[in-house]
């Protein structure tokens, strides 16, 4: 049960004073989640990611141009609007003179705020024009008494349409208020030495900072906050592990007789990487501990195969194995690259989605059951509760960071003491893996299998877009195919980016039946139809959006078209080229952008046309976008920090990390007078859900 002294903090921010219904609804859709309101707790950490700097008080003569100024003038006249011009009041000082515009205004209140011969402190931003200062919409319009209740530095908070800035400041001070007095969970030695405040204090500068620098994520008010976020996620983690290996694993031992005729099946050798990985798995599966490893890949690395290596030896050891893809597409190709390398070495293996016939899933289900079935490879239907294995032994989890946390225990607990393989293409910095999968071991595939090819990478203007189409006819009559990616599935009035199905109907003008579509809204069956078209030859064009971005193989397809390429992230661009180059056919990828690019956005390009390596583009997506995107940070089995950014608190994750590991060392329950207080640390960041595996024993 969650302590008594956080009631305050899980309460609805509806019911904070002065927020009421309206209100409350607005903090619902900013802050809330699809189950439950937004909470007291939420406007606490939702930490302002700017300030407005207040304390500027010049004479109006030195007033900064395109600064914001705080001056105190006397109001001298009022000029209404002629036809539908601004309404000016001129005021000032005994410096200068200085305009203040108000567009579409109301009179009366305008009269009011400003009266004339009256002295007002108005706080905005000083523009020159026709060489007099003027300031157009003043933030704040004050008398003294409201000048001194100004806060000096203004803290500016993320906001959604409707939620006005002083009303989210309003919210936020209320949130504070409730705040309770927390107990301290870190090491006093610690703190010291870092020199931060508590939490409670921590938090309350950054919502009343007393300068900008206050605000800095790598101040030491955020740094505080941002080590506590991380050491909740690095315990949990940890408990979780805890909890998968608490059950002795069953050491599966093998020869290795089903993986050799696998590996004589194989048209080309292992590379170093996969071999390496593959004894890795290896040498997990025959151990006493359960297997908990992640295999991260570069595209096209050969992740699939070593996956096919650790199920034959699950099954060598007598014992059964499944392969759960967040996608059907995904489950579906899987399964196309294992089946025909499986039956060679004797294996019996079945598909299973969430759109099987009643009859195959049957037969699938008896099989799983009876054990005349050694491997499954399937979606997420391979977690509900009518699926039983007779003995399974090694579930592989691809893309895991699609899935939650419970639906990847969901898998390994459909046997006893399953070891499990998590998969991602992804390449991830060091950091990221530390953050998302510290309770995995990690093997990595950097090396591409022989006779990957080169992909030649361009970057075009989007205006030169009827010559990409010219260059299409005339690669296609070579016999090329080709994706065209859009980042959208239909066209908006409000919205300049290119959308799959307006852009299939374009090129269906000129290449008419040949040009094939794909996306997510789709049935499942009529995109498998689409895919199957393509991979056959029957459309030579297929114009997609980023479902295709992983596990989509198709050798003959040689080029690869990204419209509107400035929109996506650098490893989701990477992910996409890695479609083509997978034939001996020599591949391209055209970045078609629609100009002009602003710094990040053209060093993303330029990046990507410089490299290959998934690993560096990786890198240098977290240092030009932070942890967020990199993963798809919006996807449930991401963390979702909300303070901490892993590009600049790499050190801290590494500190949080060993800090978990020497705690949960000395006090794996947690009942220590610390550990009872880092479980109020738990319950704070959303991370109580490793307390409930505790229990669970």
């Amino acid at each position: 049960m969650r302590p008594s002294l956080l009631d305050p903090l899980f309460a609805s921010a509806s019911a904070l004073p002065g927020v009421g219904p309206k209100t409350g609804k607005l903090l619902d859709r900013l802050l809330g989640e699809a189950d439950r309101p937004a909470r007291t707790l939420d406007l606490l950490l939702h930490i302002p990611f700017s300030c407005i700097d207040r304390r500027n008080r010049p004479k109006v003569a030195e007033a900064p141009i395109g600064a914001v100024s705080t001056l105190k003038v006397q109001v001298v006249e009022h000029r209404p609007p002629r036809a539908k011009g601004p309404w000016r009041v001129l005021t000032e000082d005994e410096t200068g003179d200085l305009t203040l515009i108000f567009f579409r205004a109301n009179a009366g209140w305008i009269e009011k705020a400003l009266p004339l011969g009256e002295t007002r402190w108005v706080s905005g931003l000083v523009e020159l024009y026709d060489a007099f200062r003027q300031m157009v919409h003043p933030d704040r319009i004050l008398d003294e008494a409201g000048l001194a209740a100004l806060p000096p530095v203004e803290p500016v908070y993320g906001l959604t349409e409707g939620l006005f800035p002083r009303v989210m400041a309003k919210a936020a001070a209320g949130a504070l208020a409730r705040l309770p007095q927390m107990p301290e969970w870190q090491d006093d030695r610690f703190l010291r030495a870092a020199g931060w405040l508590s939490f409670g204090e921590s938090l309350a500068r950054l919502h009343r900072p007393q300068a900008p620098q206050d605000l800095a994520p790598e101040g030491k008010f955020a740094a505080r906050l941002a080590f506590d976020e991380l050491l909740s996620h690095q315990l949990a983690l940890r408990l979780v592990r805890a909890k998968m290996q608490v059950a002795r694993g069953r050491p599966k031992n093998a020869e290795g007789r089903i993986a050799a005729k696998i590996l004589g099946a194989l048209p080309f050798a292992l590379t170093g990487d996969q071999q390496k990985a593959a004894a890795e798995i290896s040498a997990d599966l025959s151990g006493e501990k359960r297997m908990l490893r992640l295999l991260q890949g570069d595209v096209g690395s050969g992740k699939t195969v070593v996956a096919l290596l650790a199920m034959a030896h699950a099954v060598e050891a007598g014992q059964q194995a499944a392969l759960m893809a967040p996608t059907e597409i995904l489950a579906r190709q899987h399964f196309a690259t294992i089946a025909p390398l499986a039956r060679a070495a004797g294996l019996r293996l079945a598909l299973m989605t969430g759109r099987d016939k009643a009859s195959e899933r049957r037969a699938t289900l008896d099989g799983l059951a009876s054990g005349t079935l050694d491997l499954v490879v399937g979606t997420h239907a391979l977690v509900q509760e009518d699926v039983a294995f007779h003995r399974l032994g090694l579930a592989v989890i691809d893309e895991q960071h699609r899935f939650g946390v419970h639906q990847r225990l969901a898998l390994g607990e459909k046997g006893e003491a399953v070891d499990v393989l998590a998969m991602t293409a992804t390449p991830i910095p060091r950091t990221l893996a530390l953050a998302y999968f510290g309770d995995m071991d990690l093997s990595s595939l950097r090396e591409k299998p022989p006779g990957r090819q080169k992909i030649d990478t361009r970057a075009v203007n989007v205006e030169r877009i009827d010559e990409v189409v010219a260059g299409l006819s005339r690669a296609m009559n070579s016999g090329a195919r080709v994706y065209w990616v859009c980042p959208l599935v239909e066209g908006s009035e409000d919205s300049d980016l290119a959308a799959a199905q307006d852009r299939a109907e374009d090129l269906r003008k000129f290449f008419g039946a040949e040009v094939g579509l794909v996306h997510g809204q789709m049935k499942g069956r009529d995109k498998d139809a689409a895919m199957v078209d393509f991979a056959s030859g029957a459309t030579k064009i297929l114009v997609a959006t980023t479902v295709i971005e992983v596990g989509v193989n198709v050798p003959e397809a040689t080029i690869m078209v990204i419209e509107h390429a400035e929109r996506f992230g650098l490893a989701q661009l990477h992910q996409l080229r890695g479609r083509v180059g997978r034939g001996t056919g020599k591949s391209s990828c055209i970045l078609l952008y629609a100009g002009p690019l602003g710094e990040t956005a053209k060093a993303r390009l330029e990046i990507l046309r410089a490299t290959e390596d998934g690993f560096r583009i990786a890198e240098e997506d977290l240092r030009l976008r932070g942890e967020g995107e990199v993963l798809g940070a919006k996807q449930s089995g991401a963390p979702g920090f909300k303070i901490a950014r892993l590009d600049l608190h790499a050190d801290l994750l590494r500190a949080a990390r060993d800090e978990a590991e020497k705690m949960l060392g000395v006090d794996p329950e947690l009942t220590s007078e610390r550990g009872r207080h880092l479980r109020l640390l738990l319950y704070l960041f959303d991370r109580d859900q490793a307390l409930k595996l505790l229990r669970a024993g």
